[in-house]
């Protein structure tokens, strides 16, 4: 996949206004963990049949839920018993999210390999979030790393509160950065930046990437903004500018942190496919079944969603014309 050089490259798409793109990206949906963390606990059933609708948008990774204690996160507490049923959907690449080195070993031997791992880059959010500072935090990486490697999977450290922080205010970008050193030399193979309260913006998104990027040369690098403050969109935008392949989102914008006040949920993947598609970038991601996969997830949460695509719907344009918007 083409990176942002300032001048195009094979695989990129460039068009009469020297806006480099790459041809490609690679969407994560994240809404059965980020967005239903904050929701009352559904039923099984209903989490397969919002699950079935999401694969059927094409989408190749999906992270499913978090191996975490059901006292904190009770929406998630049948992490193993919908880790079992995931065999069905063989063409997804399936992840999860962990708070710690225990929960490293459930999700590995619920059979999930490829774990994420939130590292908060503020200590404020670190305590609130995960009752430790953020170097008790990193401490961890390396014997979650190993669960993961032993098991043939890989680690991805998120670093959330990356930009701004609920309780310490602006994360200073030598702070962010730091983390990140130290998350890869302890093992973590890829990293992804967390704009967990939506405060961030274009200008100061190019810059995080660019200093963590110089930093970790080599190591990949994806983003995860939330809606909160209607920036989420333009930053997805930027990032993608910047070479970002890798990016988040949820279905129908729901979701938020339980831990950081105020935050709403994720950029909703109907609107980032939207978005890239229109520009030229492939998501590889079907809108009108994304439209239907956020319309599933409204009927089975049982409350509107936050996604102006989703209340809208797409363009009704004939297929087949130069327009068509799939």
């Amino acid at each position: 996949m083409g990176q942002d050089t300032g001048n195009g490259t094979e695989g990129d798409t460039v068009n009469e206004f020297d806006l480099v793109l790459p041809a490609a990206v690679d969407v994560r949906e994240v809404g059965m963990r980020d967005g239903l963390q904050l929701e009352a606990p559904l039923p099984l059933a209903d989490k397969l049949t919002m699950l079935e609708a999401l694969v059927a948008t094409g989408v190749h990774r999906i992270e499913v839920t978090s191996f975490v204690s059901p006292r904190a996160v009770p929406a998630l507490a049948d992490a193993d018993q919908l880790a079992a049923e995931l065999s069905r959907w063989p063409e997804v690449h399936w992840s999860a999210l962990v708070a710690n080195p225990r929960g490293a070993v459930r999700a590995v031997d619920a059979g999930i390999a490829d774990l994420e791992y939130v590292v908060s880059a503020a200590d404020g959010h670190s305590r609130a979030n995960a009752g430790r500072s953020t170097a008790e935090a990193v401490a961890a990486v390396g014997e979650i790393a190993g669960t993961a490697h032993a098991a043939g999977g890989t680690l991805e450290v998120i670093i959330a509160t990356a930009w701004d922080c609920p309780f310490d205010g602006r994360t200073p970008i030598p702070r962010t950065v730091d983390v990140a050193r130290a998350a890869v030399t302890a093992g973590a193979d890829q990293l992804c930046l967390g704009d967990t309260i939506g405060t961030t913006t274009p200008l100061r998104v190019v810059q995080l990437l660019d200093a963590v990027r110089r930093a970790c040369p080599g190591v990949p690098v994806g983003v995860h903004f939330h809606d909160t403050r209607g920036t989420g969109q333009a930053n997805a935008l930027a990032a993608v500018q910047a070479g970002v392949t890798q990016l988040d989102a949820s279905v129908g914008g729901l979701g938020g942190c339980p831990f950081a006040p105020g935050a709403s949920g994720n950029i909703a993947t109907e609107e980032l496919v939207y978005m890239l598609e229109e520009s030229g970038v492939r998501t590889g991601l079907d809108l009108d079944a994304v439209l239907r996969a956020a319309a599933v997830t409204e009927k089975v949460v049982g409350h509107d969603l936050p996604s102006s695509l989703h209340r809208a719907g797409g363009r009704s344009v004939p297929r087949g014309t130069p327009d068509a918007v799939r």
